[in-house]
């Protein structure tokens, strides 16, 4: 059995194991036998019935193709741009999202169940269409992060002078979810997600001998044959999907899609199929324990995913600058 291998099967054991856990902690404490009742059906209490079907499962499997997702998303774009500071929140799909929400909130509150997470997911692919078309109209691919920051810092302005205008409770509501958060979600979110991610994870696997060509530099992928700017686009769209429709019904997760790869470089390497199933990995494993501490930490309150995350991200950026100083 080869070291990768290896790797592989525990982190494999790493996120089935965080996965049963998760479905264990929260505020209503569930002990292992009951757990393993209601899920093969022969459940004796209606009420942990109710709480593992309607509550703890959703949340759970959601938050794992959503860690998932975050993580491929980010590994994929710090590939293709070939910048280990790509995150598919700094192509300004979230501030996207967020200027959708907002509207939305402003015009249809009565129906936010529909329009919300649609709303988000049109303003999302807004923006990165708009990220593209300005990158192309430079005449440069390899600054897409810096024009999606440029972007992501427009459509928040817009989205921060659309609140302030706006009703106190509908933005107070937009915050809130801008903050990221697994309270609200249902199974049928789960089958949207892990649907985009399986299609978009297969055409990744397919093309993933290209995507490791883009990393020895564009001449050289180009005189292997790779048309380059296809395929960076390709990529970007699917990224972009996926992420929009995560941020469509669990909000602004934030640095997931940065953190991940970078763990997973050092623990796997860099190529793209490696790299995409030990991020699918860990990344669905992070996100299962970030929520647990999000709905166990508090007593009367849940906190925000996105808090979590950036608590994270923050200390995570330290240790990279503290070990690049003393390398």
């Amino acid at each position: 059995m080869s070291k990768f291998s290896v790797k592989i099967f525990l982190l494999t054991i790493l996120c089935l194991a965080s996965t049963f856990a998760a479905l264990t902690i929260g505020p209503a404490s569930i002990s292992t036998q009951e757990l393993i009742s209601c899920l093969t059906g022969v459940c004796q209490n209606k009420v942990t019935e109710m709480v593992v079907w309607q509550v703890r499962l959703p949340r759970v499997l959601v938050g794992l193709v959503t860690g998932i997702g975050l993580a491929c998303a980010g590994t994929i774009l710090q590939n293709i741009t070939r910048n280990p500071l790509a995150d598919p929140y700094l192509f300004g799909i979230v501030s996207g999202a967020a200027l959708g929400a907002t509207i939305a909130n402003i015009t249809v509150a009565n129906q936010l169940t529909i329009a919300l997470p649609l709303a988000a997911f049109v303003g999302a692919l807004t923006s990165v269409t708009l990220v593209v078309i300005i990158a192309k109209a430079l005449k440069s691919m390899e600054q897409l992060l810096l024009t999606g920051i440029a972007v992501s810092f427009m459509f928040s302005s817009i989205s921060q002078f659309l609140l302030y205008l706006g009703d106190p409770f509908a933005t107070n509501r937009v915050i809130f979810w801008l903050m990221g958060s697994l309270a609200r979600v249902e199974m049928s979110n789960f089958y949207v997600i892990s649907t985009i991610l399986i299609i978009a994870l297969v055409i990744i696997v397919a093309l993933h001998r290209q995507i490791d060509a883009l990393l020895l530099g564009d001449e050289s992928a180009a005189s292997l044959g790779v048309n380059v700017d296809k395929l960076r686009l390709l990529m970007l769209a699917l990224c972009a999907a996926l992420t929009a429709t995560i941020v469509a019904y669990c909000g602004g997760i934030g640095f997931v899609g940065l953190m991940v790869p970078h763990i997973v470089r050092q623990v796997i390497g860099v190529t793209t199929l490696p790299l995409i199933i030990g991020s699918a990995l860990i990344g669905g494993s992070f996100l299962l324990w970030v929520d647990v501490i999000a709905r166990s930490a508090l007593e009367s309150a849940e906190i925000p995913l996105g808090i979590i995350t950036s608590a994270f991200g923050s200390l995570f950026f330290l240790l990279i600058m503290y070990r690049t100083r003393n390398n």
